[in-house]
């Protein structure tokens, strides 16, 4: 696999923890340079750590991954966005926690098929280290500057953008499962 080949893969992953960082910033608010690294980290760590999971395992559990890998994303997805979609309707302060319980949920949620890429890559002649470094590095860059992007337009469409960033969680679930 080449590094072009790898760059898209890495964008591609990373795209759902940009959506979710972005959620992330509008609830925040005003945020700071903590704010976009603990996203970054957590999001960033997690696209590493789980192809290198499904690199490891994947010899021996590719057939059960594949096949259950897109349900547990899409379930999920569908219950963070439907909190999502619940808290917009909701006059009451968004949730703006970056607290473990709250990013590791997340995390896990927008690396399910990560993992799936990681069975693949069992199968490829992929330098894994390389590879899975390259992918975190691409997603913490992405979630920093989604919750840069979230915070920006966080006052003025909060409620649409909780909406909207449900319904796309939700999609992307979706998209998984098929």
């Amino acid at each position: 696999m080449g590094i072009l080949e790898l760059f898209i893969l890495a964008v591609g992953l990373s795209m759902d923890a940009f959506a979710v960082s972005i959620c992330k910033g509008l609830s925040l608010g005003k945020i700071n340079w903590k704010h976009m690294c603990i996203a970054g980290a957590w999001f960033g760590g997690f696209q590493a750590l789980m192809p290198a999971i499904g690199y490891f395992l994947g010899t021996f559990f590719a057939d059960l991954v594949n096949k259950y890998a897109p349900w547990i994303a899409f379930f999920l997805l569908l219950f963070i966005g439907l909190g999502m979609i619940k808290e917009s309707r909701d006059n009451e302060e968004v949730d703006a926690s970056m607290d473990v319980k709250s990013m590791l949920l997340l995390a896990v949620a927008t690396s399910i098929d990560a993992f799936a890429v990681g069975v693949t890559f069992a199968l490829l002649d992929v330098r894994i280290i390389p590879a899975v470094s390259f992918i975190g590095v691409i997603t913490f860059i992405c979630s920093a500057i989604g919750v840069k992007i979230g915070s920006i337009f966080g006052a003025k469409y909060k409620a649409r953008a909780e909406l909207a960033g449900g319904v796309i969680l939700i999609l992307i679930g979706l998209k998984v499962l098929l």
